[in-house]
């Protein structure tokens, strides 16, 4: 099985000293076990991030150490195709 793409809206803040970015949109490119391999976080009032091969992590945060397939969570909702992920990590800068 392929990567998936996946987009979701968080309306919460972070609560940690970043908590003035505001809400965010996370993008994910998972592997077929659901791990996150790519991922971005644009923050409403803040910068973008991002993670991936080569850069895990920085002070701000990284890369999902969780796997999104959860029995739990239908995640289908959230699914966008590969060229939509691009485009907006191929916008962002590390």
């Amino acid at each position: 099985m392929a990567s998936r793409f996946l987009r979701g809206r968080w309306n919460e803040s972070r609560g940690d000293e970043f908590d003035g970015w505001g809400p965010s949109v996370w993008y994910f490119e998972v592997d077929e076990g659901g791990w996150p391999v790519r991922q971005i976080e644009a923050y409403e009032h803040g910068p973008v991030l991002r993670y991936g091969p080569g850069h895990e992590e920085d002070q701000h945060g990284g890369l999902g150490q969780v796997s999104l397939d959860d029995v739990d969570e239908d995640w289908s909702r959230y699914l966008i195709t590969r060229d939509a992920f691009e485009r907006v990590w191929d916008s962002t800068t590390d």
